[in-house]
């Protein structure tokens, strides 16, 4: 930066620069014979004698000290000859105290052509101290890798030092005397003027001020920090306008990694609260489509193949065979008829083998399509007016990935990008791939849980009555109905024990899965055999407690009735299942108070009875603890509705038993199993 270019009229007309002001340069003229004939305020301010003590006398004798008085008339002489000097001299304060004074000196010839000194001279401290600022301001100008601009009051450049240059793509010579829109008119020029404008005005600087475009030495726009300084005089005159600028490029790509980072960070933790928080395979993939709409694709589809649901079992894709999909799952980040291009959810779907989900199925590894085109999407859709739907809502870009689990490929995830401009790259198939990973091994968990769940639902099933025998005097109805999550151990039958007698049970195995459904059939089928040996229910349930014990860890609650309709009665004992409730015709209705037992596998343990009437029209009801316990309250909450539902029954048990069910159970945590038995008047 070469200083200020100004014009011949700007020369003429500009106000006076302030740095001789800075450097207080003093005047004083001596005369042929030595004496000083002027003197100037500044030189008094420099030395402290006035104007009256200096005039007239001899310069050497008021300013120099003796032991320097040689040299100083010798450099006298020197310059009254006509010659120059320039250089620094001692010369006595008023004070007492000595001053280096820098001197130019030259000769003055007056009408007569007599002989004058001029010396102007200022104070050295000062004179090296400006120096140094200006050496040290043209070295940081010149050296620094900041852009450094300056511009007059009428917004034209007047100086530009090398680091802008580069930036600009010109030398300084070609921008000298011109504005911003002259040179750059790919940056936002309006912009830029409107900031200088505000900082010669008001003369608060603006700081870190961004810019995006190209200038001659760029092939692709930048980005640029500026900085904006309005300059002004020692006398607080407006000189005209500094900027700095800064290409953060760079800085802004690693802060812009830096907050994608977190972004994915951010998503990867998300995904690990929101997907798999339960073991519904349909609702993990919900979750999956959730988390990665909209922060990762504006558009997404999960696709498991149809083995794994229909069978839980996974049948690899090879060869040149087509796949069967099942879509459970699909999700927008935006209102689009874009989503009907997706299979719909809960049908089936078969790809053959040119198609890319079929493709990402069969090799088990993502497949990124940056940039997708008519062709493609044919490739993609289901068919020609899907392809024609994602055409319309704008899909440029598409990633499928493989949901992979146990080293097994379950079904594919599948993204599309349609308002967000920026294509899927690596960074996107990373992260997506560590979601596709963390869902798949979810989707897999409930793929084996759902399995295992039909085992142990088939087991039941088939272990427990189909419908419950029908007995002479009285109206059965029977419901059981398997937990939303694991199926349990929960039964119940109804044993013919001869003319006028019924044996009722309901029990509840703890534990679930399959090992709770094959302890209850052992359990079940050894009450029906003792049934038949018309034992009292105390002395029933202590075999079964004897049978319980020798089945390792079983443990089981169950209650046991006997109905004696030729005296009216109902004989129960309990082995620590909750009490049956027992309602009669007249619309009353209470627990029946049977003496406490321990569950069966316990032992050692005696099992007390309790007889009451059933009189014509009474309703027994038995049940699991899966009908009245709810989380959050008190077990005698859903005891006291049960009773209360049962004093309005009405007479036809079946439509009692369903709702009971929706009233106490519509989404039950547990098994339950109820039995409602009525004596016919």
């Amino acid at each position: 930066m070469n200083g200020y270019a100004t014009s011949d009229r700007d020369a003429v007309t500009a106000a006076p620069g302030g740095l001789l002001d800075l450097l207080k340069v003093a005047a004083v003229v001596l005369d042929a014979g030595g004496h000083i004939a002027l003197w100037s305020p500044e030189i008094e301010q420099l030395l402290g004698w006035t104007a009256e003590e200096a005039l007239r006398q001899r310069a050497d004798t008021l300013l120099v000290a003796p032991e320097n008085r040689p040299r100083g008339r010798e450099l006298f002489a020197q310059v009254s000859t006509g010659a120059r000097w320039a250089g620094v001299f001692p010369l006595r304060h008023r004070d007492g105290t000595e001053r280096a004074v820098e001197f130019r000196t030259m000769r003055l010839l007056d009408p007569e052509g007599q002989p004058h000194l001029l010396g102007l001279a200022t104070d050295a401290t000062t004179v090296r101290q400006v120096e140094r600022d200006l050496a040290l301001s043209h070295s940081l100008v010149n050296q620094t890798p900041l852009g450094i601009a300056v511009f007059d009051n009428d917004l034209r450049w007047v100086g530009v030092n090398p680091a802008l240059e580069r930036i600009n793509g010109m030398p300084e010579e070609a921008v000298l005397g011109r504005r911003v829109g002259e040179v750059l008119p790919d940056l936002d020029v309006a912009a830029i003027e409107a900031r200088m404008r505000h900082v010669l005005e008001t003369g608060r600087p603006l700081i870190d001020q961004q810019t995006v475009g190209r200038t001659a030495a760029d092939t692709s726009e930048r980005a640029y920090s500026e900085s904006y300084h309005r300059i002004e005089g020692t006398d607080g005159r407006v000189l005209g306008l500094a900027m700095a600028v800064l290409d953060v490029t760079e800085r802004q790509q690693a802060a812009a990694e830096v907050a994608q980072a977190r972004q994915h960070l951010s998503v990867i933790a998300d995904a690990g609260m929101k997907i798999g928080t339960t073991l519904d395979l349909q609702q993990t993939a919900r979750e999956l489509a959730d988390v990665v709409v909209p922060h990762l694709a504006d558009l997404a589809a999960v696709d498991v193949l149809e083995s794994v649901v229909s069978r839980g079992t996974i049948t690899p894709v090879s060869g040149g065979a087509p796949a069967e999909f099942r879509a459970l799952a699909v999700a927008a980040g935006y209102p689009t008829d874009a989503i009907h291009a997706a299979d719909p959810v809960g049908e089936l779907a078969t790809y053959g083998s040119s198609r890319i989900i079929t493709q990402c199925v069969r090799s088990a590894r993502p497949v990124l399509v940056e940039r997708v085109d008519s062709r493609m999407l044919r490739r993609l859709a289901r068919d020609a007016r899907a392809a024609q739907a994602l055409h319309e809502a704008g899909a440029h870009s598409y990633l499928a990935l493989p949901l992979m689990a146990r080293g097994k490929v379950l079904g594919t995830l599948s993204l599309y990008r349609t308002v967000n401009e920026r294509p899927f790259d690596d960074r996107d198939q990373v992260l997506a791939s560590e979601l596709a990973a963390r869902a798949a091994i979810c989707i897999d968990n409930a793929r084996l849980y759902g399995r295992e769940r039909g085992t142990a639902l088939t087991l039941q099933r088939s272990l427990l009555p189909s419908t419950p025998a029908e007995r002479e005097g009285l109206d059965i109805a029977a419901r059981y109905r398997p937990a939303l999550s694991e199926v349990g151990g929960d039964w119940y039958d109804v044993l013919p024990l001869g003319p006028g007698r019924t044996g009722l049970v309901v029990g509840d195995v703890m534990g679930k899965g399959v090992q709770a459904a094959a302890i209850m059939g052992q359990l079940s089928t050894a009450t029906r055999a003792l049934a038949r040996l018309d034992l009292p229910p105390a002395e029933l349930l202590r075999h079964l407690d004897d049978i319980a014990g020798s089945l390792g860890d079983a443990i089981a609650t169950c209650v046991y009735a006997v109905c004696d309709l030729g005296r009216g009665t109902c004989e129960l004992s309990s082995a620590g299942h909750l009490p049956p409730v027992l309602a009669g015709a007249d619309g009353s209705a209470e627990l029946v108070d049977v003496p406490g037992g321990v569950p069966l596998g316990v032992g050692g343990v005696e099992f007390g009875t309790v007889v009451v009437d059933l009189a014509p029209g009474s309703l027994l009801a038995l049940y699991t603890d899966g009908l009245v316990e709810n989380r959050g309250e008190p077990i005698d909450t859903g005891l006291g509705t049960l009773t209360r539902l049962l004093q309005h029954a009405g007479p036809s048990l079946q439509r009692a038993s369903d709702s009971l069910l929706s009233a106490l159970s519509p989404e039950p945590d547990d098994d339950v199993a109820l039995l409602l038995v009525r004596t016919r008047a």
